[in-house]
């Protein structure tokens, strides 16, 4: 008889992990960083736990985007819930503007759509430059 193993808190190691977005495509980085926070990527993975680590972005403006009317056809929208409050964005003004928030979103559609993946989406963190305050973190 087989049983499966199932991951519990104690044996959980969340790390840090740094990347560095320039130079790379959008998507497969957007991929490595789901898998990542998932914790798919470890051999104690359990879908219905948190065993994921943590996810640094940094240069994240200057990704590449492969396509030839993808950056400039796509939008995102945004509506509260009133009558006439749909809004949208392109995805070449929030590249420019905000791409901490572009790499949220296409994440975001990468993880469970429950209280668990809004958890593991608080574990990542991008940034446009190079800076990032999480040197402390993964220095261990």
């Amino acid at each position: 008889m087989k049983f499966t193993k199932i991951a519990t808190p104690e044996q959980i190691d969340q790390k840090w992990v740094l990347i560095d977005a320039e130079g790379k495509t959008f998507g497969r980085i957007v991929t490595e960083i789901a898998t990542r926070l998932r914790g798919k990527d470890k051999p104690c993975y359990t879908p219905n736990f948190d065993c994921g680590d943590y996810v640094v972005v940094v240069n994240a403006s200057k990704a590449v985007f492969k396509g030839a009317g993808k950056i400039a056809g796509k939008e995102y929208f945004t509506h509260s819930g009133y009558f006439g409050s749909t809004k949208s964005v392109k995805m070449t003004e929030l590249l420019e503007n905000n791409p901490e928030k572009l790499f949220k979103l296409a994440t975001r559609g990468m993880l469970p759509k429950t209280k668990l993946g809004a958890k593991m989406l608080k574990k990542l963190k991008v940034y446009a430059g190079a800076e990032h305050p999480h040197t402390a973190q993964l220095a261990k």
